[in-house]
């Protein structure tokens, strides 16, 4: 059996602060913006890969939702609990430098992990943590 990912989806309250960070400041390249009543998707990749999306959605992509189940979400993505997500660098450090200038909320400076990589941590506009890994050879 051969399984490859396709897709992965990070929640996000504004789009639009959310492509200042995915596009501008990470690199990765618009693929389609739809939206439907209310709420708005976002797909976007690495042009490295461009088998695998990554789509900014709404936090609850379900307009019949109750007004509470929407608050919960609210509060999980104020506090970064909602996603995360991990993307491998060839040079963690550059990668860091980068996204730092381009004014990213630093979780995590870059650091050895006893796990074998070296690794740094970034908070999206959204709340949810962006990390970026390199092997250590």
């Amino acid at each position: 059996m051969d399984i490859k990912l396709a897709q992965c989806f990070i929640a996000v309250d504004d789009h639009d602060k959310a492509l200042a960070f995915y596009r501008d400041a990470l690199g990765l390249e618009v693929r389609n913006d739809v939206g439907f009543q209310d709420m708005r998707w976002v797909t976007l990749g690495s042009p490295s890969q461009p088998d695998v999306d990554i789509v900014l959605e709404p936090p609850l992509a379900d307009p019949n939702a109750a007004a509470a189940d929407r608050q919960a979400v609210a509060d999980l993505m104020a506090r970064g609990l909602l996603r995360a997500v991990n993307f491998r660098t060839e040079d963690c450090d550059a990668t860091f430098e980068r996204i730092r200038a381009a004014g990213a909320e630093v979780l995590q400076e870059p650091m050895d992990q006893h796990y074998g990589v070296r690794d740094c941590a970034f908070r999206d506009p959204a709340g949810n943590t962006v990390r970026f890994s390199q092997p250590r050879r």
